[in-house]
């Protein structure tokens, strides 16, 4: 996520926004989780695998809202 985006400006966005860097890393950790349970490393039922998509998936979105909003 925001893989096109200077890091100076992501670095700048963490700092001044403790939201986002709060959302970012939570995203990361939930996008670690869902892969390695998805690989098998981490045993986890369905429905929990579905409701860390759903989860992932919504501060995603909140992530590019706040970013959208930051940048105007």
């Amino acid at each position: 996520m925001f893989e096109g985006q200077p890091q100076s400006e992501l670095d700048a966005l963490f700092k001044a926004n403790p939201e986002f860097r709060q959302l970012y890393h939570h995203h990361k950790e939930l996008d670690k989780k869902v892969l390695d349970a998805e690989l098998g490393v981490l045993p986890m039922d369905d429905t929990t695998l579905l409701q860390m998509k759903r989860q992932k998936l919504a501060a995603k979105d909140r992530l590019s809202r706040l970013f959208e909003s930051l940048q105007h």
